[in-house]
């Protein structure tokens, strides 16, 4: 969406990776910010982390960047925000951090590969979740059985099934969100 409106301007590509990168930046603030909001939600509602992960929060803003600003601001975007948001609260927890960073990269750099494909916007978002969560379950097993890493890999399914909501959430939000944004593109380019 970005390439298109920039390509449209004739911007140059220091313009276009500024913005790309100020969409990267806000895109991760908002990763960072939209957890902790549910974070705290949780503790005054007694559920703690358990909204966050049933509504899956930072994937939102996963997501929307690489639909809008392109692959790599979606997979700067998934890698980095769970890195900092542990280095910030702790959580994810040190030890899901390496999956949940597989997982949201690929959401990001699926998404944004493609954005410009002709084709429903929750039919890019299922593909996206699809080969996101993939991704993180056959990390889970590498690092269980190769590594012997500490985690249950019966926390695939868990995971998705606690998640439900949150997907459901995101095939809601995410093509009504983008519907907008590309009726306002269309609304101030008919200017």
């Amino acid at each position: 969406m970005l390439d298109s409106i920039l390509a449209k301007r004739n911007c140059s590509l220091k313009v276009k990776l500024t913005v790309k990168g100020i969409a990267t930046l806000v895109a991760i603030a908002l990763a960072v910010a939209l957890p902790e909001l549910f974070h705290a939600l949780g503790s005054v509602t007694n559920m703690g982390t358990a909204l966050g992960e049933t509504f899956l929060p930072m994937h939102i803003a996963v997501f929307m960047v690489g639909l809008i600003a392109g692959p790599a601001a979606g997979l700067i975007t998934g890698l980095a925000a769970p890195a900092i948001s542990f280095g910030l609260s702790g959580m994810p927890s040190v030890v899901m951090l390496p999956y949940m960073m597989i997982e949201l990269a690929t959401y990001g750099a699926v998404s944004g590969l493609l954005a410009n494909v002709k084709m429903p916007c929750i039919l890019k978002l299922l593909i996206a979740q699809v080969a996101g969560r993939g991704l993180r379950a056959i990390a889970i097993v590498i690092g269980a059985y190769a590594f012997g890493s500490p985690v249950n890999v019966a926390v695939i399914w868990t995971s998705i099934v606690a998640g439900l909501p949150g997907l459901i959430l995101q095939w809601i939000i995410i093509p009504l969100l983008m519907f907008w944004i590309s009726k306002k593109v269309s609304e101030h380019e008919g200017r």
